[in-house]
């Protein structure tokens, strides 16, 4: 009895969090689920070297998923997604034009 109960309450909570546009949770988890990754490749990263080490790519999957989740945030619309996502986009895009800012610094000294 307990578990119908349960099972009951979890069905009815994930038909109100899809909503009618289940297609918007559904991308909304995905946006999450490329955000998390950038740790996955961090982690994997650090464990290879030995030492903390973030990777370019790590930095990518920062801005796409933060990009993704803001773009959920914009459609959900969520304002505390909306406003936790915007700051950390404009911190992703910068650390990428200083990564390339500076591999194009070391071609032009190694020629």
């Amino acid at each position: 009895m307990v578990w119908d109960h349960i099972a009951q309450f979890l069905v009815h909570w994930w038909q109100e969090a899809l909503g009618k546009n289940g297609w918007i949770a559904a991308f909304g988890l995905f946006g999450q689920a490329m955000f998390m990754s950038r740790f996955i490749v961090q982690w994997i990263s650090s464990e290879r070297a030995g030492r903390s080490v973030v990777p370019v790519t790590f930095w990518y999957f920062s801005l796409a998923g933060g990009a993704l989740v803001l773009l959920y945030g914009l459609l959900k619309p969520d304002l505390v997604i909306i406003a936790g996502q915007l700051p950390g986009l404009v911190v992703y895009a910068r650390n990428l034009h200083l990564i390339h800012k500076h591999k194009r610094a070391e071609a032009a000294a190694a020629t």
